[in-house]
């Protein structure tokens, strides 16, 4: 980070060795155009120095930088060895390989069953002894809830885990994604209290929402030592694994209250301007307010209307000057860090595959079964 120079540029002061700003978290990623909006330096920032941008979603800071390097430190695009944080392969494992064109959904609402990209014509999950790449799975299914959830893709799957839980009392709230009061078809950050908000949540967005920003639970009424799952996508998951693993003060953020975690598989994720605005509405004459459903699947971006009606349906190579550019550097398509991981690759249309991770993956995976159509993955060998 010598590079930036910031304190010298500032103070004339020699710098601190291994100190690292604030600013030079913002020029080597934010300003730069890596930053992946997941909220991980909101969050870590023992001072709530760093908030949240309302024009851009951005991080920004909101009262004087203490130079902690925490920012920096946990940032995934910044110094996070994210691989550290994924549990150790304990178990016989199994991969993914694909025979054909294959882009992954970004974050669907965090309620909600993201799709993956691809399905069991193009994906294939499978095992041996000489592979690792899905990491450390207890236990993997093709999987739908029945009856279906409304509003809910792909499954249903997440919901139906996250309701569970819920009704059984293991949870006090959930921490996912709705759509914006104000602006159709973005998600934003939301902790839902009940069965009935999950549900009312479940949907696909494809924009991050600086989720892991929203972690200071003061402003919600919860019990005082509250339990809260996290939906989200893999590097979401990262910054919440690395915090856990190096325990600190982390301002008002509550990062002990996560108590399980489910990554949506994800192979890239868009800037909302870019792609809703942009792409969709200004260059493509989509009406946002008469969208029902965005789907990313197949390689093919595809936009259907209130009616079921298919108004956009377009290689997803088209829209990629809206994808967030940090997205690129991922290595981290599965949430090996997660508790359970969901996503469409891998099982037929209307499916989803679950690979149990952890016990209390396992266990918030058991609340949920007998509400759930199961069985092997459609892709695994």
């Amino acid at each position: 980070m010598a590079g930036f120079r910031i304190r010298e540029e500032m103070t004339g002061a020699e710098e601190a060795p291994g100190k690292t700003w604030f600013w030079e978290l913002e020029a080597g990623v934010i300003d730069a155009g890596r930053c992946i909006q997941c909220g991980t330096c909101v969050a870590v920032c023992p001072s709530d120095s760093i908030g949240i941008g309302r024009d851009d979603d951005l991080p920004e800071l909101v009262k004087m930088c203490t130079g902690c390097s925490l920012c920096w430190d946990f940032c995934p695009r910044g110094g996070l060895r994210y691989e550290a944080t994924w549990p150790l392969i304990e178990e016989t494992p199994v991969t993914l390989s694909t025979r054909g064109n294959g882009n992954g959904k970004r974050q669907r609402a965090a309620a909600a069953d993201p799709p993956g990209d691809g399905s069991a014509s193009g994906w294939t999950i499978s095992g041996g002894p000489a592979s690792n790449g899905l990491g450390v799975v207890r236990e993997s299914y093709t999987a739908r809830v029945a009856p279906e959830v409304p509003g809910a893709q792909d499954g249903g799957v997440v919901s139906a885990i996250l309701m569970a839980a819920l009704d059984a009392g293991h949870l006090d709230g959930v921490l996912l994604a709705r759509e914006d009061d104000d602006k159709p078809w973005k998600g934003v950050a939301h902790l839902a209290r009940t069965p009935e908000d999950v549900a009312a949540s479940a949907g696909s967005f494809y924009n991050q929402t600086m989720a892991l920003g929203h972690l200071d639970l003061d402003r919600h009424d919860l019990p005082p030592n509250p339990r809260i799952a996290v939906v989200g996508t893999p590097c979401e998951v990262e910054g919440i694994r690395a915090m856990q693993a190096r325990p600190w003060t982390w301002g008002k953020s509550r990062v002990d209250a996560v108590v399980l975690t489910i990554a949506l598989l994800c192979t890239k994720s868009f800037d909302y301007r870019g792609l809703m605005l942009r792409e969709l509405r200004d260059e493509r004459g989509v009406l946002l307010s008469q969208v029902g459903k965005v789907d990313v699947i197949h390689g093919r971006m595809i936009v259907e209307d209130r009616e079921g009606n298919r108004i956009v349906d377009e290689p997803v190579r088209d829209f990629h000057g809206a994808a967030l550019k940090g997205c690129d550097e991922c290595a981290d398509f599965l949430g090996h860090g997660a508790d359970i991981s969901v996503g469409s690759v891998g099982s037929d249309e209307g499916y989803s595959s679950v690979l149990v991770r952890t016990e209390p993956g396992r266990a918030a995976f058991e609340l949920a079964r007998d509400r759930l159509d199961l069985r092997g993955l459609d892709c695994a060998r």
